[in-house]
């Protein structure tokens, strides 16, 4: 790690903008010890830009989550039915004709393992996908009375907890937020807000707000979408900075919120979607050693979205690692971005 440099991560970040679809990027690099700490940016981004950190807020939520169940507040195995009203649960999972929506639980909501159909990226009814018109410029709102209702009219991946079976759902993280709020009394908003003031992530806030007025503008290809509309209906998704989201890795993973044996508890692996693994309110990029035939790519886990954003801890290299491409056609350039950053390391 000593040979790494800003002239090397500079090198490495100046060509997140030769893909055509990639108008801006900004990485932070930083040691658990600190004694490494670097910033670089490229095209329409600086190291002070706020950005839309997409499904990074599933982590945030499963940290609110995670410090309930430390306090014995809530427990991960808790049914839903404990919290929710059976008019919102009933029918929401069925499988060959039995209604399994009174077995899901707060543990199968953090791991993606309910077999709930996401909403956003699963085909509805009709063969669409409600993302697809989202990416293509068709604003929409999705409050959860909506998210609900189109749930229960799609096809259930699997009964809940099947061995082995897991399934990426926005649906898991609305319904979790809803329980948080039941549980606390606060909303999901305010929830949020309090992890941002306590850890001192002053330029992060739910969106929409007045205070994110300079997030930079989200990429489509080379179009800017607007989904103001729809986060006004989530009230979780999140803009925040290369900066702030360092703060917030570093306080999941540092041990001072969870302990290492407690953190290890939580990778339990199951596949998603290559080359992500999701345990318990955590996600595992990671590298087949195929396609690594010369050393094995280490363990990186935190959590990623879908604008290629990014906020990682690599315990071996003892280094966290936040950035965004902030390019919803082309995420995967952050994560070759991430990959020759690490293998500098």
């Amino acid at each position: 790690m000593n040979k790494f440099n800003q002239e090397a991560l500079d090198k490495i970040v100046s060509k997140t903008t030769s893909h055509k679809s990639i108008q801006g990027s900004v990485f932070h690099i930083e040691s658990c010890d600190k004694s490494l700490s670097l910033y670089s940016a490229s095209g329409n981004m600086t190291s002070e830009s706020q950005y839309y950190i997409a499904s990074i807020n599933k982590l945030i939520i499963s940290f609110i989550t995670l410090r309930l169940c430390q306090s014995k507040t809530i427990n991960l195995n808790d049914k839903l039915s404990i919290y929710l009203p059976n008019e919102m649960l009933n029918g929401l999972l069925v499988n060959n004709g039995k209604d399994y929506s009174g077995d899901l639980t707060i543990r199968h909501l953090l791991s993606h393992t309910s077999g709930l159909p996401c909403y956003l990226i699963d085909k509805r009814a009709d063969g669409r996908k409600n993302m697809d018109l989202i990416l293509k410029g068709n604003d929409q709102s999705w409050p959860l009375e909506k998210v609900m209702s189109e749930v229960k009219s799609m096809k259930s991946k699997f009964i809940p907890g099947t061995k082995g079976k897991a399934n990426y759902s926005e649906t898991n993280f609305r319904l979790l937020g809803r329980v948080l709020e039941v549980v606390t009394n606060k909303t999901i908003q305010v929830l949020l807000t309090e992890v941002f003031r306590e850890l001192e992530m002053n330029n992060t806030f739910v969106l929409p707000s007045n205070l994110a007025d300079n997030c930079a503008p989200i990429y489509f290809k080379q179009n800017q979408i607007d989904i103001k509309q729809y986060w006004k209906s989530t009230n979780h998704d999140i803009a925040s900075t290369a900066t702030d989201q360092m703060k917030f890795i570093r306080a999941f993973f540092d041990g001072v919120h969870f302990s290492k044996q407690f953190i290890n508890e939580l990778k339990n692996w199951n596949n998603i979607f290559f080359p992500f693994k999701y345990g318990v309110g955590i996600q595992k990029f990671y590298m087949p050693r195929i396609l690594s035939p010369f050393k094995a790519f280490p363990e990186i886990i935190g959590h990623c979205g879908s604008v290629g954003s990014i906020a990682f801890y690599v315990p071996e290299k003892q280094v966290f690692i936040t950035a965004t491409v902030n390019q919803t056609s082309n995420p995967s350039v952050a994560f070759q971005t991430l990959i020759k950053i690490v293998n500098k390391l």
